[in-house]
C-alpha cells in the first residue's frame, strides 16, 4: 500500500480511528471525480435545464479544471487518498507553506459523511501545524455544514471571498507570541 508514512506521523486520532492515507496516482482521477461530484449534488439537483448525463459530463468537466487549477497553484502539495478498511472514502489536498499550513480541500463520500472522521483528522492537522508554530487555513463555502466544525475547533473567517471565506485557525502559543510582538 502506498502510504504516506511522513505524514501519518502524529496523525494518532485519524489513525485510531482506521484512516489511512495514500498519495493519488492517475488511476484515481474517476474516484476523485466521484468524490467531487457528490460535493455538488445538492447544488445539482436543483439545476432542472440539464439532463442527468448533462449534469455527469458538467461535473467532470469541472473536476478536471478544479483538478487542474489545484495541480498548477499548490505545486508542492500532498495530494491524498483517504482510506479506511482498505476502502477509499474521500481526498484530502494539503500544502505545507512557510508560514501556515492550507487546506485545499477535504472530503468524504457522502455515505462516509457524518461520522465522526472530520474533527479527528482535522486536529491532527492542527496539532501538526501548532508544533511548527504555523497556521492552518482553508477556503470553506458559506453554506457548507463543515463551516459549523472549523468554528467550533476555532477557526475564524479571516477574509470574505465572496462564495467562500478564508478561514484560519491559529494554535494560542502562537497568537501569544504575536500579540507580544513576536512574529516568529
Amino acid at each position: 500500500m502506498n502510504v504516506a508514512a511522513p505524514l501519518l506521523s502524529g496523525w494518532a486520532r485519524a489513525a485510531g480511528l482506521g484512516l489511512s492515507f495514500r498519495r493519488i496516482t492517475d488511476a484515481d482521477l474517476p474516484f476523485l471525480a466521484r468524490v467531487y461530484a457528490s460535493t455538488r449534488a445538492e447544488e445539482m439537483a436543483v439545476v432542472t435545464s440539464m439532463t442527468e448525463a448533462q449534469k455527469a459530463a458538467f461535473l467532470e468537466a469541472q473536476f478536471r479544471l478544479q483538478h487542474a487549477h489545484y495541480q498548477k497553484y499548490y505545486p508542492e502539495a500532498d495530494w491524498l487518498v483517504t482510506a479506511r478498511d482498505g476502502q477509499d472514502i474521500g481526498r484530502l489536498y494539503i500544502e505545507r507553506w512557510p508560514s501556515q499550513h492550507r487546506i485545499i480541500d477535504i472530503a468524504f463520500l457522502p455515505e462516509h459523511r457524518g461520522r465522526g472522521y472530520g474533527e479527528p483528522l482535522l486536529r491532527d492537522l492542527m496539532d501538526e501545524a501548532a508544533a511548527v508554530a504555523k497556521d492552518v487555513s482553508i477556503h470553506v463555502e458559506k453554506h457548507n455544514p463543515a463551516m459549523r466544525l472549523y468554528r467550533r475547533l476555532g477557526f475564524v473567517t479571516e477574509e470574505d471571498k465572496g462564495v467562500y471565506d478564508l478561514m484560519r485557525w491559529t494554535p494560542a502559543h502562537v497568537a501569544a507570541a504575536r500579540v507580544d510582538g513576536d512574529e516568529r
